[in-house]
């Protein structure tokens, strides 16, 4: 179940990114943007810590009944049109999105940003079977560009690159001429994906949270190309991991609001959107065919155990903005798509101990993390928790 982005060992990634003191200034300096407007965000919202604290219980709540809700989120998928497909393994979820693209000989694909697409190597799996896959979120689209570099950040995927590497990636690869101006580079990647929205035959996205009572999709971007990516292909394929699940669209609402404040110090983002099943008839845009992808890939092996808590986690990485380690070495040196804190826990429990058991140790067990997250996940303790594991473990060998 490797979720690996390097063949090189940790401490050969840690070296290496501990001697990039412009990717440590620029982490260190996002780090700190980052945690001011949250706090400030948080504070604007009253009574933090009882909103985290309601985050908290609703996502107990969904883990503690979760076979429930994912039985009345694929019976309203059904419902409208949709169609589930539960995949235990990464291998079943890439080999079904594969079965897609082919019965609709797909050709060029445009997707979203989604970190359990990552997780499942769905890029590759498409690209096998003769697809073109584009990533249309503007972060991913630069480190796609650039020669498929993995992202360093759950967020903000190139938080390690400035806007003159952004500049120069899009001179030697696309024959961009223009300034290093944000505006400017943001305005060639819009003219680069335009018509690959037009011409899509599929639209493929994650999903922050799925409405059970509903069926429905929430989608939460700043950029609004996961609203084209859902609207102009006529199939789409959304892809969530099982426990990313919430009740009622009262529950969407408080996660949303801890989400966004949280992950960079918003109200809300530009775009929140809720998409329901296939389009209608008289309906000017969305799919004529959706599919949900419900991913478990070792999560049902945590449930009910001592990691449980992790599944609480809304990929916000407010624990990634302070964790002092990942200001000192970034995310690359974690050698894995969830890097920080969470990608610390996360890594070894979907991953494996053989390939990630040094991230529980790439902690202080300050705490801060546990401090920021917005569902009270015990972060500090969970790490510390692998560590007993670990040692159990070799212990016995």
């Amino acid at each position: 179940m490797s979720m690996k982005t390097s063949d090189k060992q940790f401490k050969e990634r840690v070296t290496e990114n501990l001697a990039d003191n412009f990717m440590r200034g620029a982490v260190s300096s996002a780090q700190q943007r980052f945690q001011t407007r949250r706090l400030g965000a948080a504070e604007e919202l009253g009574n933090w810590e009882d909103w985290r604290s309601h985050g908290e219980e609703i996502r107990q709540h969904v883990l503690a009944n979760l076979d429930y809700y994912l039985y009345e989120l694929s019976e309203n998928v059904a419902k409208r049109g949709g169609h589930v497909y539960f995949a235990e393994t990464k291998e079943q979820a890439a080999s079904y999105i594969q079965d897609v693209a082919k019965k609709k000989n797909a050709k060029k694909i445009v997707k979203s940003k989604s970190m359990v697409t990552e997780e499942i190597h769905m890029n590759a799996a498409l690209e096998a079977v003769g697809c073109e896959v584009i990533e249309t979120d503007l972060g991913e689209y630069i480190l796609q560009v650039d020669d498929h570099e993995p992202p360093s950040h759950i967020v903000v995927p190139a938080l390690h690159k400035n806007k003159e590497q952004i500049r120069d990636v899009f001179k030697e690869k696309q024959g961009y001429s223009k300034s290093a101006l944000p505006e400017e580079l943001a305005l060639h990647a819009r003219e680069q994906l335009r018509q690959d929205y037009l011409t899509a035959d599929i639209g493929i996205t994650g999903c922050n949270f799925a409405i059970a009572e509903s069926g429905s999709i929430t989608l939460v971007t700043n950029e609004g190309n996961a609203d084209l990516v859902a609207a102009l292909p006529k199939t789409q394929i959304t892809v969530m991991g099982m426990e990313r699940i919430v009740p009622t669209f009262a529950e969407m609402e408080v996660l949303v609001s801890l989400l966004t404040r949280s992950a960079v110090g918003q109200k809300l983002t530009s775009y929140i959107t809720t998409l329901t099943g296939t389009r209608d008839e008289g309906d000017v845009d969305g799919p004529e065919e959706f599919h949900l992808v419900i991913v478990d890939n070792g999560r049902s092996d945590i449930l009910g155990g001592e990691f449980q808590s992790i599944l609480q986690c809304i990929r916000c990485a407010a624990c990634v903005n302070v964790c002092p380690v990942y200001r000192h070495v970034g995310g690359h040196s974690y050698g894995s798509i969830y890097s920080g804190p969470v990608g610390a826990v996360l890594s070894p429990l979907l991953g494996g101990y053989e390939d990630y058991k040094e991230l529980p140790y790439a902690s202080t067990l300050c705490g801060a993390c546990t401090d920021a997250c917005p569902v009270k996940i015990p972060l500090h303790q969970l790490l510390h928790q692998h560590r007993q594991v670990i040692v159990e473990n070799e212990g016995k060998a």
